[in-house]
């Protein structure tokens, strides 16, 4: 049993150390083909220069005024987008009238460009912090909606009728059944719906903010302060790489029957 323990723990260790080896070899690439002059340093610069910047934009403070503006946007805009869309989503795949009447509306709305409807966001909202957390809500609210559907739909109906035949209520379907029943499709969903607001918190930050990682990178290229441009999208691709890791790991807490698929 203590080597099976033993095993299981040392596979885990592999597993993450193979989650960050891909980005690690890519860098090294991209180094030494900087260095050996194979791409055009003046658009690729090595990711020794980017670094070199990375720290300097930290010892000035700038990076985490820039990183602090763009996370509490993320925050509130999960909190704003992705709360209404769990208990909707589950809602739909617990109530078929409902479904019927709201997946249309979804189905409509979800395949316009989510960029394209900046302009109409900050004319609604203004250029202020309002419209950002819109932003992120609107990217963050479509992936959760349907995969919290999903999921419920995906449980067997025999899950329902042991809790009605037990005297469940509404709320205790709801919250015994349906919830922990989809939770690793949610899952999936806060997943995809995370990836969509860094994407949408750096256009909209692009457009009418005085801060935030977007706004770094869009002032950067104004200047053509390359590595700069480099370091905000580096930071991104870190925040991506953790936040995925993160929601992995609660995902192997709480749904241990997904573990090692």
């Amino acid at each position: 049993m203590m080597k099976a323990s033993i095993w299981r723990l040392s596979q885990g260790n592999l597993e993450r150390l193979l989650n960050f080896a891909s980005p690690i070899l890519l860098l090294l690439l991209w180094e030494a083909c900087a260095r050996i002059n194979v791409i055009d340093v003046r658009f690729f610069p090595a990711p020794s220069k980017i670094f070199t910047q990375l720290l300097v934009l930290v010892e000035s403070g700038l990076l985490w005024k820039h990183f602090y503006a763009s996370m509490e946007r993320l925050f509130w805009g999960f909190l704003f987008g992705g709360l209404p869309a769990l208990v909707l989503g589950v809602s739909m795949g617990l109530n078929r009238t409902l479904r019927m009447l709201v997946e249309p509306l979804i189905s409509a709305t979800y395949p316009v460009p989510k960029s394209a409807i900046l302009p109409l966001v900050l004319l609604i909202f203004g250029l202020g912090e309002s419209s950002k957390i819109v932003m992120v809500g609107i990217g963050i609210f479509f992936p959760i909606v349907i995969n919290a559907m999903a999921g419920v739909l995906e449980i067997h109906k025999i899950h329902f009728d042991v809790a009605q035949n037990f005297g469940a209520g509404r709320w205790q379907v709801f919250r015994t059944v349906a919830l922990p029943g989809a939770m690793p499709l949610i899952l999936t969903g806060v997943k995809l719906g995370i990836g969509m607001g860094l994407v949408l918190i750096s256009i909209a930050e692009m457009m009418g903010a005085r801060s935030g990682l977007g706004f770094m990178m869009w002032s950067a290229w104004e200047i053509m302060a390359v590595e700069t441009m480099y370091v905000g999208l580096i930071v991104i691709a870190i925040l991506g790489i953790v936040f995925t890791q993160l929601i992995t790991e609660i995902e192997n807490l709480i749904v241990p029957w997904k573990r090692g698929r």
